[in-house]
């Protein structure tokens, strides 16, 4: 698909088939028997439409969910562990079942699969981020599919996804997919939630970047981690790199293929037209930083309406202890997340300087060096 070519619709029907390269997540309640381990007979159908999508000449990444449930069935625990080492061994042990299966469900096909578990810091360290991005590439390109998960055995609390649909709009980004396709128990997004509303109305449509959307998105399902906020996060994300999102109910029957041909299905999340460029795109996808600047009111105008650069006199106050080159988050003084970037200085300078007229700025620090703390290039807006 060429860069920022919308999705149409014609004659009621949406236009896909210029989505080459597609990421498909399938969510948990997809994969399980009502959270009682994989679901043979559910995953043998999976990858019958995924073969169906892959022969027609698309390239399908696939991240899948199920390890928890899956590594539960095989320890016969009946709750779902909530502390972080227990989840992350029930996982451990039921990755190896949700590969074990993908990959001889693919295989009835002819179709080669490759297992990838990535945690955040590898897509927080830009040379592993691009390390990654060749292997998945790579793999693409031999026709193989990756599976992709979580690594949960080295995930910390802090910096988890948290959800598999964080990681799939990450990795959309990261291979610059022409869609993503996330599958779930829901039929899309409504305007509120259908489960208490029976009159609730699906979107067919929506701009990803539209800041309603939070409002309408309300709690999880009972055995996956991402209910419908997560996934308008995912979407909003994904549309950072310019990757549309189309979120659909894995329920409906032969979903891939009617999606793929234009069906109606699920809610279609457009993109704007303003794709950021990959450093960016890496850059919008840190979910962890090594501290925060709080920016004041002008700041946060200069920086969202004229995407100019962060200068000291903006910031009111700086937290955490960082280095220069570091990523930190720049907050309003509502405490609202405006933008993350690389910043031009270390915590101990910033303090100097916060608040400071750029003239000022060198008298302190007594150096030529960049007057900006976060260059606009550095710098991805919320």
């Amino acid at each position: 698909m060429t860069e920022d070519k919308m999705i149409e619709v014609v004659d009621g029907q949406r236009q896909l088939k210029g989505c080459k390269r597609i990421v498909v997540k399938i969510g948990s309640s997809l994969l399980t028997a009502n959270g009682q381990g994989l679901d043979l007979d559910a995953i043998s159908h999976w990858a019958g439409q995924i073969a169906d999508l892959h022969n027609a000449g698309h390239e399908i990444i696939l991240v899948s969910s199920g390890a928890v449930a899956e590594g539960m069935v095989r320890m016969k625990l009946e709750h779902r562990p909530t502390d972080l080492p227990s989840l992350q061994a029930c996982a451990a042990i039921g990755q190896m079942g949700l590969i074990q299966t993908w990959s001889s469900v693919l295989e009835k096909h002819q179709i080669q699969t490759a297992q990838v578990l990535l945690t955040h810091d590898d897509l927080a360290d830009r040379r592993r981020y691009l390390n990654s991005c060749d292997a998945l590439q790579n793999l693409i390109e031999w026709r193989v599919i990756p599976v992709i998960n979580e690594n949960d055995t080295v995930s910390t609390d802090e910096i988890r996804f948290g959800d598999n649909d964080t990681l799939a709009a990450m990795v959309a980004g990261q291979v610059h997919a022409d869609l993503l396709i996330i599958l779930t128990d829901q039929q899309g997004m409504f305007d509120s939630d259908p489960r208490s509303n029976p009159n609730a109305k699906l979107f067919h449509t929506v701009r990803a970047l539209d800041e309603s959307l939070f409002d309408m998105a309300g709690g999880s399902g009972k055995f996956g981690r991402g209910g419908m906020l997560t996934k308008v996060r995912a979407a909003r994300l994904a549309a950072k790199s310019g990757c549309p999102t189309l979120i659909a109910s894995g329920e409906s029957e032969n979903v891939l293929a009617r999606l793929m041909a234009g069906e109606m299905l699920g809610t279609l999340f457009t993109t704007d037209n303003d794709r950021v460029t990959a450093h960016q795109q890496w850059l919008a996808a840190h979910l962890q930083t090594a501290g925060r600047l709080v920016i004041d009111d002008g700041a946060v105008k200069a920086i969202k309406e004229n995407h100019r650069s962060l200068l000291p006199v903006g910031v009111k106050a700086v937290e955490g202890h960082f280095e220069r080159g570091d990523v930190v988050e720049c907050v309003d003084t509502q405490g609202h997340r405006v933008a993350v970037g690389r910043v031009n200085f270390s915590s101990r300078s910033a303090d100097l300087v916060k608040g400071l007229a750029s003239d000022k700025v060198h008298q302190v620090l007594g150096e030529a060096r960049s007057l900006e703390m976060i260059h606009r290039n550095h710098m991805a807006i919320y």
